[in-house]
């Protein structure tokens, strides 16, 4: 999972963080209650902030909806990758879709390569 860059998280009272200077989240064990469930830790800061959301609610906004998008791209170019090359070529023939085109769309979405072709 990755933060999403300048994307700006609330902690809950007031306190709002970008998620990409979130580098730990701990939950509170003793004295959690309303106002305490989250100790999160900020680049640049020396100590904690004291979040009133619980780590798993702070973790969802740091990455987004979008994450789950993201990684059902990488899945679909993975699997991009595991068509023969002449299977692509009818594809594109018949249906008009180019797979590898797709996969090239897919790197410049995710900013990540898709694994080594296997064909």
């Amino acid at each position: 999972m990755k933060a999403i860059p300048d994307r700006i998280v609330t902690l809950g009272f007031g306190k709002h963080v970008r998620a990409d200077r979130i580098v730990a989240l701990v939950p509170i064990e003793e004295d959690r209650g309303p106002g305490r469930r989250t100790l999160v830790y900020v680049d640049g800061l020396p100590d904690p902030l004291v979040a009133g959301r619980t780590e798993g609610t702070i973790l969802r906004d740091m990455v987004g909806v979008e994450s789950g998008a993201s990684e059902l791209l990488r899945e679909l170019q993975v699997q991009i990758g595991q068509v023969r090359p002449l299977l692509k070529s009818s594809i594109r023939s018949e249906a008009g879709l180019d797979l590898d085109e797709l996969s090239r769309r897919i790197t410049d979405l995710t900013g990540e390569q898709g694994s080594p072709r296997m064909f």
